[in-house]
């Protein structure tokens, strides 16, 4: 697949240490995209911020209530926002997670980049 432009992708979870990182790790190899990985916690690795939402050109969220806790601290973000429905219960780069992260963002890409 190819992409036509370069376009930010946010990733968020709660904590920054399993879910998003994975997935910040997996599109990172897609040429054309910047990527980056936030979490919702206050103990998250690197915590969401107006800034990380201001950058993204997308905010893929895991769960319903990562997009509900955006969207009350930002609004203005609230149209760049998928929810990808992905519980906490998987271990960073499990094969699991790997798998349904794949499948879960090439779809959302498949249907943002065709043609």
């Amino acid at each position: 697949m190819k992409i036509k432009m370069v376009s930010k992708f946010l990733f968020v979870c709660s904590g920054n240490t399993d879910r998003s990182p994975t997935a910040e790790e997996l599109v990172n190899k897609v040429k054309g995209v910047e990527v980056k990985s936030a979490g919702t916690s206050l103990s998250a690795r690197t915590n969401i911020s107006k800034e990380l939402t201001d950058w993204a050109d997308y905010i893929l969220a895991m769960e319903k209530y990562h997009r509900e806790y955006i969207v009350n601290r930002w609004p203005e973000s609230e149209n760049k926002i998928r929810v990808l429905n992905i519980k906490d219960r998987y271990a960073r780069n499990s094969p699991e997670l790997i798998k349904l992260l794949k499948k879960k963002i090439s779809k959302f890409l498949q249907e943002l980049f065709s043609d």
